[in-house]
């Protein structure tokens, strides 16, 4: 008894070498519609990179504020048990208020005394100051801990 094959569920072979291979790139993703897909979602977020890179060069560079503040620290003196005076110089814009911390220092550098001081305005852009600190123990140093615009 002879038996014909019986007819199977695959589908046809490919006619041309290609058909593989466009079959495999079907399967996979590799389409020439799928190309496109990435090229279009690589330029829509390259315009976002650059978008969000410009707003932030806008932002960042362009509306901040132009006053400048420069602090030095002048020295210390008159260091007794209980105080320091620190002496430090400011530069800023004529007419612009700035405020000050103070800070004495002992001789392990822990803070031993603190002074918030109010800078008014003035018409001249370097002034110097020379401020007394109070301390809860002997300071061996005084200084400007940080200056900013009110």
């Amino acid at each position: 008894m002879t038996s014909s094959p019986a007819p199977s569920a695959a589908a046809p072979l490919p006619s041309s070498p290609s058909a593989p291979q466009a079959r495999l790139d079907a399967r996979y993703g590799r389409t020439p519609r799928d190309g496109r897909r990435v090229r279009t979602v690589s330029i829509v977020a390259a315009v976002a990179f650059v978008a969000v890179f410009a707003a932030w060069v806008v932002w960042g560079g362009l509306s901040g504020t132009n006053a400048s503040l420069e602090v030095r620290e002048l020295g210390f003196r008159d260091a007794t048990p209980t105080s320091v005076t620190v002496q430090w110089e400011v530069s800023v814009e004529p007419g612009t208020e700035v405020t000050c911390a103070l800070q004495a220092l002992n001789g392990s550098f822990g803070i031993v005394g603190w002074r918030i001081v109010e800078l008014g305005a003035a018409e001249e852009r370097t002034r110097q100051f020379t401020e007394s600190v109070r301390t809860s123990e002997e300071p061996v140093t005084g200084l400007p801990y940080r200056c900013w615009l009110p």
